[in-house]
């Protein structure tokens, strides 16, 4: 039964979940360099931004869960966990990088029901330092076989020069969308908190909930990113 208050016929608009997925590389590579601590420090450091974005919207209620995937993967928190009462508990990196059984398995929870047909479109957010080791290809088609999937909005963030930002390509499927390149923790830190942010307020604000296609795939259109000062050259190097 919906727990949700029932709004009441003219008035304002009822609360729609607004599901924001995480999808964290934790392979053995992620543990050079800090760089699986920079995306648990960069993470944790969003979370109150997000609240704020939430805050401004009541009429969405951005639900955050999170995958990690190496050997396999594996929900690292299942629940979709309302924003104000989501916490971060720290990734470990070890082993391959199975971004095909990733992407399965979020395909899974993309499917009407558990998602509903009057839900805001998902916001999908991978983080990769490199190349998938199983087939990301099967996986992709599953996530884009879901209307779910083909609606979300999806991002990805390549962390350090290693990635193959092709597979980050395809994963967004907008050719006008690239894939956003940190080069080190600053960079990591910005655009977390971008995605945590614009992208978020767009995905919940009102706009998001009319037909109108701005993108290919999505009826959200994606706030364009300030890389003026791209923090990509300071600090450490990945």
């Amino acid at each position: 039964m919906d727990s949700e208050p029932r709004k009441r016929p003219g008035g304002e608009l009822a609360t729609r979940p607004l599901h924001f997925i995480w999808i964290c590389d934790c392979s053995g590579s992620m543990s050079t360099d800090g760089k699986i601590q920079s995306l648990n420090n960069a993470i944790r450091e969003a979370i109150p931004h997000m609240k704020s974005v939430a805050d401004e919207n009541p009429n969405a209620q951005v639900l955050v869960r999170a995958i990690c995937f190496s050997n396999g993967a594996q929900w690292h928190i299942s629940q979709p966990t309302p924003v104000e009462d989501f916490k971060w508990s720290d990734l470990s990196a070890d082993g391959v990088t199975d971004l095909g059984k990733a992407l399965n398995m979020v395909a899974e929870q993309l499917k009407i029901p558990p998602m509903t047909d009057r839900a805001l479109p998902p916001v999908l957010v991978l983080l990769s330092d490199g190349q998938p080791t199983d087939d990301y290809a099967n996986g992709l088609k599953a996530l884009m076989n879901e209307p779910w999937g083909k609606k979300a909005v999806r991002v990805a963030i390549a962390i350090g020069s290693d990635t193959d930002i092709d597979v980050l390509q395809k994963f967004i499927g907008n050719p006008e969308l690239k894939p956003l390149q940190a080069n080190n923790a600053e960079a990591l830190v910005k655009y977390i908190k971008w995605v945590s942010t614009a992208v978020l307020k767009s995905a919940s604000s009102p706009a998001s909930q009319t037909k109108d296609s701005q993108l290919q795939n999505s009826n959200v259109p994606i706030p364009k990113i300030d890389d003026s000062a791209n923090p990509s050259s300071a600090g450490d190097i990945w």
